[in-house]
């Protein structure tokens, strides 16, 4: 009898679907920290996981482990080389919550154009005449350069063509194996493109180094827009914070950051033209719903010896 450990909050649809299960046993810790699911490590069989890390230490408590379930498709607090020596697959949920960061993408495009926060003090506390200084921009005809041209990005690119912008998008897998449908047209220089750009929404996996670092920022278009729905680290948060000062950036829409929650002195704290939100873009009621469900449901097909392949991040390296 398989026994699931749940390491974090679940939407009750997910608890439901593993308490329907038969012949299936869970523990369920909903606190999101890596000691408070440590000590239940070492009887479980599979482990379904939020955002916390789960370390070659930790797996190391846990013999039995047979599959590791992310409630979401980032992985980068997952020690997977350990997974992989041991053969354990990990996976992810696919496309769940795409739409929703695309959504966030779009909300902080808006709300940086239109400068939200600025015009809301101004409404409350003024100047009103702050309306006259014209700070505020137009999407339409406007150039998007969309970095990472995955599902969510292209979900993005085709709610921005809504808004009448001109979209491309830099991906050099994609522009290697097949470039999909849709209204992003291909970019493959990246310095090019940047300097091109008016709004750079970052819609791609971590690397070992930010994608949107001094030289970077120092490329792109003065006055441009930065949004990242991705991950932190992705973009370099001091060197923004210099750029945004420098008047170079006019402003900035971040859902992640390097180190969450940020410190109170934390330099993009500063800007009332940066607009932070809490990690929030792929977790909306409905896209929290969908990741406990096909979180849970991959645990349930490996064990049903039916496990979609394509949900497999690591499936080349157990093979």
């Amino acid at each position: 009898m398989p026994h699931i450990l749940v390491a974090g909050k679940l939407h009750h649809a997910g608890l439901a679907l593993l308490a329907a299960a038969p012949g299936v046993t869970f523990d369920h810790i909903e606190e999101v920290s890596e000691a408070s699911y440590l000590p239940y490590l070492p009887r479980a069989d599979a482990l379904i996981i939020r955002t916390q890390p789960l370390t070659a230490a930790g797996l190391a408590t846990a013999p039995g482990l047979k599959i590791v379930s992310r409630h979401g498709v980032g992985y980068d607090a997952v020690d997977i080389a350990t997974l992989n020596v041991r053969k354990i697959p990990l996976c992810i949920v696919g496309d769940v919550n795409a739409v929703s960061v695309a959504e966030h993408a779009m909300m902080l495009i808006l709300a940086c154009a239109k400068q939200l926060i600025r015009a809301d003090a101004a409404t409350r506390i003024g100047p009103w005449v702050w309306r006259n200084r014209l700070e505020q921009g137009e999407m339409s005809g406007k150039r998007l350069l969309i970095l990472g041209y995955g599902r969510i990005g292209r979900h993005l690119a085709r709610m921005a063509a809504g808004f009448n912008m001109q979209i491309t998008a830099y991906d050099p897998y994609l522009a290697a194996h097949g470039w999909p449908e849709g209204p992003a047209t291909a970019a493959t220089n990246l310095a090019d493109a940047l300097a091109a750009a008016d709004f750079v929404s970052v819609n791609l996996p971590k690397a070992d180094r930010p994608i949107l670092g001094t030289a970077e920022l120092a490329q792109m278009k003065p006055g441009a827009i930065v949004i990242n729905t991705a991950r932190g680290g992705i973009v370099d948060e001091d060197a923004l914070a210099a750029a945004l000062h420098s008047g170079h950036i006019a402003a900035a829409g971040l859902d992640v950051l390097a180190d969450e929650p940020p410190a109170p002195n934390h330099p993009l704290l500063a800007f009332d033209q940066v607009i932070l939100t809490p990690h929030t873009a792929g977790i909306t009621r409905e896209a929290a719903e969908r990741m406990a469900i096909s979180s849970v449901q991959n645990v349930l097909d490996h064990f049903a010896g039916h496990l979609n392949p394509d949900l497999i991040v690591n499936k080349d390296a157990i093979a």
